[in-house]
């Protein structure tokens, strides 16, 4: 991220620049398990000197630590503080939650939920601090791409069909480079079909980090997917035949739990 240049006053399109650099600070903070000023310097593009202002009063304010014994900065339990106001996640997520941290708490992998945003799905429950095994530091608000990531793949290939192809044209027409593929309509009907017939998806193998993988299915009602729930694990301590006979059926079944919750809530 570079940040533009500020008016004299500091301020840019009528933004105060400093609060803009704090937060982005503290996100990449919040991304990384440990950082360090240099880390910092090279994806902010920020001035050393700013980030180092910046790390003390956040530290003076009790959302960064440094930890000198792990050589960096790391965000503190404070900064939960902050999303303790948002109540925006859709019921389907709160139905889902306590199932979700069933799943890790027997299975130890780490379970995430997702739903739609535009042409991609969003990471809005995960259950990485419970697992004491997750590939990932962090993926709540994470987006991820429909026709690669197994959670995007969940959806896509089970929602209803005027709804799949609003969506393969809206991501034909996308910048990603995720999404490339929607463009070759008979690769994308593929995956989709492959992916409908298994009864659940599998994250793309060339997506980064190749170490891990993700297995998810579809959280429905009336026809319609609501969200999707998704195991992420490392591609090594589990294999795939485990992933079809095993964890496949868990998540189907912890999806259908998830869908009667939703129902009693609905209620």
């Amino acid at each position: 991220m570079k940040f533009p240049m500020a008016d004299n006053d500091g301020t840019r399109d009528g933004n105060v620049q400093s609060v803009e650099r704090a937060f982005a600070l503290l996100a990449e903070l919040n991304r990384q398990r440990i950082s360090t000023i240099a880390n910092l310097h090279e994806t902010l593009k920020l001035p050393k000197p700013t980030i180092v202002r910046l790390l003390k009063t956040l530290a003076s304010l009790g959302y960064v630590n440094n930890d000198k014994r792990q050589g960096g900065y790391l965000v503190t339990s404070a900064v939960q503080g902050l999303s303790s106001g948002y109540h925006g996640d859709p019921l389907v997520v709160e139905a889902g939650r306590p199932w979700a941290v069933e799943f890790t708490r027997r299975h130890r992998w780490p379970i995430a939920i997702a739903v739609l945003d535009f042409d991609a799905v969003v990471v809005r429950c995960s259950t990485i601090t419970d697992s004491p095994i997750s590939p990932f530091h962090a993926t709540i608000n994470k987006r991820l791409p429909m026709l690669t990531r197994a959670l995007g793949r969940a959806y896509i290939s089970f929602c209803p069909p005027a709804e799949r192809d609003m969506l393969l044209a809206t991501l034909a027409a996308s910048k990603h480079p995720e999404n490339a593929i929607a463009r070759t309509p008979p690769e994308a009907m593929r995956i989709i079909e492959a992916t409908h017939a298994a009864g659940y998806a599998i994250r793309a193998i060339n997506v980064e980090p190749r170490s891990s993988s993700t297995v998810a299915v579809p959280i429905r009602s009336d026809g319609k997917v609501l969200a999707t729930i998704g195991m992420t694990y490392f591609r090594s301590a589990v294999p795939l035949q485990e992933i079809a006979r095993t964890y496949a059926p868990l998540l189907q079944e912890c999806a259908r739990n998830i869908e009667a919750s939703l129902a009693a809530l609905q209620r």
